[in-house]
């Protein structure tokens, strides 16, 4: 893992085809290990990973804190709710108490985009060596789902050699409100830098034109981009047309509680335009599954039936998926 040059992991934008598969490869070793038995490894014996979700989580913060169990590190585990922000502490404040409590790695969701970015800039410009990995700030980033997200995918398509190569070529339709996804916003740095073409459907409100242009330029203050021909990004109205010849659908959560105007007025009406089913799952190519960062609504972009159904809905594996990418991770961060 020499090659490993990421100090921090902000967002994917960055990442190289090599990033990818240093991740993805270490993921599948740590997918690998007995199930039985001693789960532990000594990996990170005697490191710190402090997790600040200064933001609801479920999935996230639970894999996280796992996936640093499961590398022996220490955890320590932050809540808003017992903190002193309500006397004024600011996420700086909060970070350095950590860090001054010999934190490696600071895991770090936050509701407001750019915070973990601004923890970086502050710790650096003050000597600390502590790691900031990012775990969802605002409607930006969410990287470590987003390769969990890519690790899905490449085990399904190639079980025995799970790499960006397997994904090259594919067709995935990421469809539901885009706009106010990070989750979406880094699965598309992923899928194009590993050259799939990459359908985005749903509403002009939730779906604006301009995403085609999303990964056209690297984001503002990144010099280049490492990755030299990306997949395309193409915006369709119709499920239908988005589906056809799709290799694989991720739909995403109507997130009402970031928006700001009543983008949406029929819920029924969304899901019968928009919503997966094993119905409309049939537009797509015989074998194409079906994934979804979670929570789901259920009934609204994903149907109860489908949702349930093992043989083609991948959530589970999802969320078995993110314990061994956040292993690697945390790996990657605190031994480099």
């Amino acid at each position: 893992m020499s090659s490993w040059s990421h100090r921090h992991i902000l967002d994917l934008s960055t990442f190289s085809l090599e990033d990818f598969n240093i991740v993805l490869e270490l993921a599948n070793r740590f997918k690998a290990l007995p199930k039985t038995g001693t789960r532990k490894l000594p990996a990170l014996q005697g490191r710190l990973i402090t997790t600040l979700f200064f933001e609801p989580s479920t999935r996230t913060r639970s894999s996280f804190e796992l996936a640093a169990k499961r590398l022996s590190a220490d955890v320590q585990s932050f809540s808003p709710n017992s903190s002193s922000i309500s006397k004024g502490e600011t996420p700086i404040d909060t970070a350095l108490t950590y860090i001054g409590m010999g934190a490696d790695v600071l895991v770090v969701r936050h509701s407001s985009t750019n915070v973990p970015r601004q923890l970086v800039q502050y710790l650096e410009a003050n000597g600390s060596e502590a790691a900031i990995l990012n775990a969802g700030d605002g409607l930006h980033s969410h990287p470590s789902q987003g390769l969990l997200d890519l690790y899905t995918l490449a085990r399904f398509f190639n079980p025995k050699e799970p790499l960006t190569e397997s994904i090259k070529g594919k067709k995935v339709v990421i469809v539901g409100d885009i706009l106010h996804s990070r989750v979406a916003r880094s699965n598309l740095w992923a899928l194009t830098a590993c050259g799939a073409s990459v359908a985005l459907c749903g509403p002009p409100t939730l779906v604006p034109q301009e995403f085609e242009d999303f990964v056209k330029a690297p984001p503002p203050g990144q010099g280049q981009d490492p990755i030299k021909k990306r997949g395309t990004i193409t915006v369709f109205r119709s499920l239908k047309d988005a589906c056809k010849n799709a290799d694989a659908v991720i739909t995403l959560r109507l997130q009402k509680e970031r928006m700001q105007e009543n983008l949406l007025t029929d819920l029924e009406q969304y899901h019968n335009e928009y919503g997966i089913t094993h119905e409309n799952l049939k537009w797509c190519n015989k074998s194409a599954p079906v994934l979804h960062p979670g929570p789901v609504n259920r009934g609204i972009e994903l149907s109860s039936a489908l949702l349930e159904d093992a043989s083609k809905c991948l959530v589970s594996e999802q969320v078995s998926n993110g314990i061994p990418i956040r292993m690697s991770l945390l790996y990657l961060l605190a031994t480099h």
